[in-house]
């Protein structure tokens, strides 16, 4: 079944895009919540039309997610947390430390684009996480964690 989505929808794919998916999963799911429409082949011209007249704000928000990855690679991030012995942490830090650790920086990024490899640390150390800034635009972004007593 094809469809075009309405909004970003996570392991199909993103806005507009138009998707194969199984028949139960876009009937039974994707529809009804008003994730997607029917690819119809007038929904696909309305579709290429929109396209077109969105790809100039679209390279302008490219070059604005470079800009932005440019500045984030430049942080020296460091989040701390309370440890024992050792290097082990009391707790985790997650992608909600990341995005508190990039606000009190002065960039605003939501935590549901940051990913943390394993989902949570529990050890102080070096880490990257993913942070993805548009679509196109995925860095890898280096932070430390700190143990404090």
């Amino acid at each position: 079944m094809e469809l075009i989505l309405k909004q970003d929808v996570e392991n199909v794919g993103f806005k507009d895009d138009v998707v194969t998916v199984k028949n139960g999963y876009g009937r039974n799911f994707l529809i009804p919540q008003g994730v997607a429409q029917m690819a119809t082949p007038s929904a696909k011209k309305v579709l290429a039309e929109n396209l077109k007249q969105r790809a100039y704000k679209e390279q302008k928000m490219v070059d604005d997610a470079n800009a932005m990855s440019a500045t984030l690679m430049a942080l020296e991030i460091k989040i701390s947390s309370k440890a024992g012995t050792g290097d082990k942490l009391f707790g985790s830090v997650n992608n909600a430390n990341i995005t508190e650790a990039l606000a009190a920086l002065g960039h605003d990024v939501e935590k549901k684009f940051i990913t943390v490899a394993g989902g949570n640390i529990k050890r102080t150390g070096k880490y990257t996480a993913k942070v993805r800034l548009h679509r196109s635009v995925v860095i890898d972004l280096p932070f430390e964690v700190v143990g404090t007593k």
